[in-house]
């Protein structure tokens, strides 16, 4: 398994609730394809973003990381892409920053 860093921005108009099964919801994805979630890197939150996307001009910053295959970041990558409920998303691979 190699060792991937997401980071990912929420709707900042979303209940806490919602924001919790995001985050469910990529943790199974994460630990149904043979990943496993490291951890959750604090001090992020809610923040202004450099330019507005989708008329939000802040939103919520969440950075994990965790290990993984290529085919645990294939479906988290096609299961973000179909959310309405994040505006965008990275993921890297550590070992090619």
């Amino acid at each position: 398994m190699r060792d991937y860093e997401m980071m990912f921005i929420i709707k900042p108009d979303l209940s806490d609730e919602a924001i919790a099964e995001i985050k469910e919801k990529l943790h199974n994805i994460i630990a149904d394809f043979g990943g496993e979630f490291e951890n959750e890197v604090p001090g992020w939150g809610k923040k202004r973003m450099a330019y507005r996307i989708e008329d939000y001009s802040e939103g919520i910053y969440v950075l994990w990381n965790f290990k993984g295959k290529p085919e645990t970041v294939a479906e988290l990558d096609r299961v973000i892409k179909i959310s309405d409920s994040l505006l965008r998303h990275i993921i890297i691979r550590k070992d090619e920053k």
